[in-house]
């Protein structure tokens, strides 16, 4: 005998009971008499006595069936209310999103979005975990992730947001002691500043029409967050790569100069990212799509052309 309890035979004599008829409860159940008929029967038979007294005409309870009668409308009752609330959430944006963020796109360019996010979902709550380190998104309980990289994870559902360029900069004063390279290898790899986090290595790959060309960052400063790097750029003693969402106010204001323009670097995209696209909760989508609406064309777009030093 299986140790799980018949929860399906005790609804059905729940359901019976409350429509004093097999013939009745059948039609409610969407179910035929002999399936009732088989399932009280084996209800019966692992409780060890009758539940119902039945004869052609008329359907009664026994005094077994009656003192079990309330616990097994209870159980009923409470099946049907929980997959009422379980249909219920999956059906509209409820309850909290875990999401992991890289930390400065989290913090310049997410949480920002946020109030209109809670706004437009009165019902939804977010908690936001903002951290440059890879997440094991199944293993560490989230619901989603926001990733920058060149290919998302094969083994997770990812929508492609937009594209993120990356753009090989350093100050003015930089320029001026050291000149403007005009091809990769001009780069000094002492100079150029290395991201711990980045995809794959910390190699640059820089590719113009057919043409590639790779520099290995050797610096004296190695960071896990990027706009750690701004200092020592600022000061003009190195080279960095950064994401367009970091460096465009640099570049616009003049603050760092974009450098190589006939030189692109590998860049990638931004993507959120979820176990899986299959039965995603409603408040998963909710968000997917807000973010896919919000982020499709960012601000922070930098023009690649005519900005550069050359």
């Amino acid at each position: 005998m299986s140790k799980l309890p018949d929860f399906e035979g005790l609804a059905l004599f729940a359901k019976i009971a409350e429509c004093r008829s097999f013939r009745a409860a059948a039609r409610e159940l969407d179910l035929s008499v002999p399936t009732l008929s088989r399932g009280i029967a084996r209800l019966e038979k692992r409780l060890g006595a009758r539940v119902f007294n039945r004869t052609s005409r008329q359907l009664a309870l026994t005094v077994f069936g009656s003192n079990l009668l309330e616990r097994a409308t209870q159980l009923y009752r409470d099946a049907e209310e929980a997959e009422a609330m379980a249909r219920d959430q999956s059906a509209s944006p409820r309850g909290t999103v875990r999401i992991a963020v890289p930390m400065t796109f989290g913090v310049r360019w997410v949480a920002p979005l946020l109030p209109d996010l809670l706004k437009r979902y009165p019902e939804l709550s977010v908690d936001l975990h903002l951290s440059d380190a890879v997440v094991d998104i199944i293993g560490d309980g989230f619901d989603a992730a926001l990733r920058i990289a060149s290919l998302p994870d094969s083994s997770l559902a990812a929508r492609r947001l937009c594209k993120v360029s990356r753009f090989t900069v350093a100050a003015p004063a930089y320029v001026q002691r050291y000149g403007a390279p005009t091809h990769p290898r001009d780069l000094d790899p002492t100079h150029c500043l290395a991201y711990a986090f980045r995809a794959g290595s910390d190699a640059w790959r820089f590719r113009n029409g057919r043409r590639e060309q790779v520099v290995h960052p050797m610096g004296r400063l190695r960071v896990t967050n990027s706009e750690a790097l701004l200092p020592v750029l600022l000061a003009g003693e190195a080279v960095a790569a950064l994401p367009e969402f970091i460096a465009a106010e640099y570049l616009q204001d003049g603050r760092l100069l974009p450098l190589l323009p006939d030189w692109e670097q590998s860049g990638g995209g931004l993507y959120f990212v979820s176990p899986t696209t299959r039965h995603r909760p409603a408040k998963v989508e909710a968000v997917a799509n807000y973010f896919a609406e919000v982020l499709g064309d960012p601000v922070w777009r930098w023009p690649s052309q005519g900005s550069a030093i050359k």
